[in-house]
């Protein structure tokens, strides 16, 4: 089903106000986990629990509490380490975005402001 003209005029909104979001970005921007850093996590965790089951085989508990420290230690790395976070270049920022056609002079508001506007509005004429 096509979009209505007023529901196309708020995607290009949103679509411009997220565009600009330099948090947003980086976060999109994360590379996933690579195969190396996984299979680093996959040797590591086996060699730390080959670790604990050595301490608890020879009855060392201090062998065994670095064999475990170890193997979180590797799986957290893992699992949480992100890759290379970029940035967005400034001049990417500074670029002036083309307004939507159709888009009034007096929408120059924050985002913000004009949708608390907005649900305000339908809150007074009980549209919900």
């Amino acid at each position: 089903m096509p979009l209505s003209e007023y529901e196309q005029r708020v995607l290009d909104e949103l679509e411009q106000e997220l565009g600009s979001d330099a948090t947003l970005h980086r976060a999109m921007n994360r590379s996933s986990h690579t195969p190396t850093r996984v299979i680093l996590g996959i040797v590591g965790v086996i060699a730390g629990l080959g670790i604990v089951v050595a301490g608890v085989a020879f009855q060392m508990p201090i062998l065994g509490i670095v064999g475990f420290v170890l193997m979180a230690g590797v799986a957290l790395w893992t699992l949480l380490a992100g890759g290379k976070k970029e940035e967005p270049k400034a001049s990417d920022a500074a670029k002036p975005r083309p307004a939507p056609q159709g888009k009034p002079a007096k929408e120059n508001k924050d985002f913000m402001q004009r949708f608390e506007d907005r649900f305000d509005r339908r809150r007074e004429n009980g549209e919900f």
